[in-house]
């Protein structure tokens, strides 16, 4: 991120096991209750485009990358990288920053990495604003790479598969994650190029995004990282989230798009229904956030901290 006007400090916060974290503390420094921001991917990062959900002038909002994302080092690294070290990382953010409540917002992996901190300190959490609801369930893990989502996106899985060899065609995604974590630099980069295509391929509702350039510049860090966390189920138990959503009181709004073909609606629709004190909120888009979807955010998030 690029400190702004509206910076009030950039830091590099220390959280043990070698990992340091990349944290931007960002907008109205007096106000009432502070966001915290939670990126998606796992291996996302932050960037100026999410300041844009906020207002500075009456929100303060603290984003950090993630173990291994952005800004953080050391980048990529997969040592000490679960959703526990995560969840301690907000920890260990909030004690830097003295906060004793906040409230937390998230797409997609953010989304579960909001939940799961909900059930690790409720405490501090005063509401959750989420969209792109992932909980981290094998199902949801399946659902992209199995290609589940075979029926609406033929061509795609078509695609998926012929960057296999045949013998590796019944588990193509094992395939590409153990080259993604060999000794083979050009092969990890390779398949982690192959395995971003596939999720890229469902990202919009159109086919007009073309697959993304393996040039020099190409980044195979942010898809190693997802795929460390999907080959391993999130750290969590299948379905822990949902097993456990009743123990989340505090109010969580969810914004969904019927037609996101990476986090399957289903599992809003189940969340919601377990969780005591939420509202979902449906919207006509994929998971590439449209107009409409960060417009229900950023009102609920104003809503939400209207009284500074």
């Amino acid at each position: 991120m690029t400190p702004d006007d509206f910076t009030n400090q950039e830091l590099m916060l220390e959280v043990g096991d070698g990992h340091t974290l990349y944290v931007h503390d960002w907008g109205a420094a007096d106000a009432k209750v502070p966001i915290l921001f939670l990126h998606g991917g796992p291996g996302g990062g932050c960037n100026d485009g999410h300041k844009g959900w906020f207002d500075p002038t009456r929100q303060r909002v603290i984003f950090h990358d993630q173990r291994g994302s952005g800004k953080s080092t050391p980048y990529g690294s997969l040592e000490h990288n679960t959703t526990q070290d995560l969840v301690g990382d907000i920890d260990k953010i909030a004690d830097k920053f003295n906060l004793d409540k906040f409230i937390l917002t998230g797409s997609s992996w953010g989304s579960g990495l909001a939940l799961a901190y909900g059930l690790a300190q409720p405490q501090l959490v005063t509401a959750m604003v989420l969209g792109g609801i992932f909980t981290g369930s094998q199902a949801e893990i399946d659902w992209i790479d199995q290609g589940r989502f075979v029926e609406h996106f033929p061509d795609a899985w078509d695609a998926y598969l012929a960057t296999v060899p045949a013998k590796h065609r019944t588990n193509p995604t094992a395939y590409h994650v153990q080259r993604m974590f060999g000794d083979d630099a050009a092969a990890a980069r390779q398949s982690a190029y192959d395995y971003g295509n596939l999720s890229s391929a469902t990202y919009k509702l159109d086919d007009r995004l073309q697959p993304q350039s393996l040039a020099d510049d190409f980044d195979p860090v942010p898809k190693m990282l997802e795929a460390h966390y999907m080959a391993n189920g999130c750290f969590m138990p299948d379905n822990y989230i949902l097993d456990h959503a009743g123990e989340l009181t505090m109010p969580i709004w969810l914004v969904q798009g019927r037609y996101d073909f990476i986090c399957p609606p289903r599992t809003a629709y189940e969340l919601d229904k377990r969780l005591p004190n939420s509202e979902l909120i449906w919207t006509i888009s994929g998971h590439k956030y449209e107009r409409e979807d960060w417009q229900i955010r950023r009102q609920l998030l104003l809503r939400l901290t209207a009284d500074r």
